[in-house]
């Protein structure tokens, strides 16, 4: 093949990656699947969507909409993460935010991982993609041990995953708090009763926004420190805080676990393994940039290309990963709960029905946006693939 030609592939090459690099960074903060529950004692005209929660790549967020009716109008849509808490946790299920933990607080740094090797697969020439690999991987090792273990690293995590946290928890972060829930089923109803009366009810994570004050992340990482704070007091924690984002992360799983079934003697070993998790996480990470880089010293063999790969399976290691965390929840229920059935998978994709309930899993605009990102990269490694058979 002639210079020509193989400039044109590798140009096309490199613009095709380019555009999944914008989707990659526009998909982290979209909503990438969604689900919902209905009920006849959730009617339409107070819930139109059903109990309805998003799943983001660094959280879990609301997804009711505000009631805009002659009858009801809302300033403040109802928090539906709390009400499907509430809901799950009558048959013993753990609130959702005990979910994908690590997942979740490594979003940001996997993110960033996928386009370090996109960056290195768009370049032809080893040494080049070798330095590319080397100083890109290396500032996100600095990255992520200053995040996850360092004083104050908790501040390196992105607003939405400080936000996602916060509002999990969604308890008083001034005053005399017992960290008690605030919302969800009879609380919640009453919350709404109240707002149908005229009645202003505003939620603990919500007070910044209501008296005009900044919220953001600075003032989010203040209210759970507050809260941290207040457990060390009553003894609930053996360290003070630090910030690291490794203890806001085990703080906050065993704080979740225990929202409803404070046994302590399953949350102990659970959050423990959640402890070795991300030490075994870091290190892997750690071991996978040397094993790319390894593998960047020419153009052919399985490592190399990983590089475009792994990026690519995004779409089906999401699925797998919200699979196996669905399995948990139904098959991790505490005997606590008011109410004993057998495990169950929920639905992952589609429409179920669990006593009552009916429930809604589907894809949202962001899973949509992966299997573009997964198609454009699909297209640049078969013409990369011909480019190099080309030039043998």
């Amino acid at each position: 093949m002639n210079a020509a030609s193989q400039s044109k592939q590798t140009i096309q090459v490199g613009l095709l990656t380019l555009v999944a690099l914008g989707l990659l960074a526009v998909i982290f903060y979209s909503p990438i699947w969604w689900v919902s529950l209905t009920a006849p004692n959730y009617p339409e005209e107070s819930f139109p969507d059903g109990v309805k929660i998003h799943f983001h790549m660094n959280g879990v967020f609301n997804g009711c909409s505000k009631i805009e009716s002659k009858e009801i109008t809302e300033e403040i849509a109802l928090d539906c993460v709390h009400e499907m808490d509430t809901i799950n946790h009558y048959v013993g299920m753990y609130p959702i935010a005990a979910g994908g933990p690590v997942e979740r607080g490594f979003g940001q740094f996997l993110m960033v991982f996928l386009g370090v090797m996109l960056l290195g697969f768009i370049c032809v020439k080893a040494k080049i993609r070798m330095a590319i690999l080397g100083i890109g991987f290396a500032v996100i090792a600095v990255w992520i041990y200053l995040s996850v273990y360092s004083e104050n690293g908790f501040n390196m995590q992105n607003s939405g995953y400080v936000e996602a946290l916060l509002t999990s928890l969604d308890q008083e972060a001034t005053g005399e708090s017992t960290g008690e829930i605030v919302i969800g089923g009879i609380v919640g109803s009453l919350r709404k009763s109240l707002e149908d009366s005229g009645v202003r009810v505003v939620l603990p994570s919500e007070r910044g926004k209501s008296i005009g004050e900044s919220t953001g992340k600075e003032q989010l990482i203040e209210q759970l420190r507050t809260n941290y704070e207040k457990d060390f007091e009553r003894g609930r924690v053996a360290e003070p805080w630090n910030g690291s984002s490794f203890q806001v992360m085990t703080w906050h799983y065993a704080k979740s676990l225990g929202r409803y079934f404070n046994n302590q003697a399953e949350i102990v070993p659970m959050v423990e393994k959640l402890k070795l998790a991300i030490n075994i996480v870091f290190a892997g990470l750690i071991g996978a940039m040397m094993l790319l880089i390894f593998g960047a010293r020419k153009n052919s063999g399985l490592l190399y290309w990983l590089l475009v790969l792994v990026p690519l399976a995004l779409p089906l290691f999401f699925v797998i990963d919200y699979s196996a965390w669905l399995w948990w929840y139904g098959h991790t229920l505490n005997d606590m709960g008011a109410f004993t059935v057998k495990p169950f998978m929920p639905t992952v994709f589609g429409q179920g029905k669990v006593a009552q309930f009916a429930t809604h899993s589907y894809p949202a605009a962001g899973f949509g946006l992966m299997m573009i990102f997964s198609v454009v990269l699909a297209l640049a490694a078969l013409i990369r693939r011909k480019q190099f058979k080309a030039d043998r």
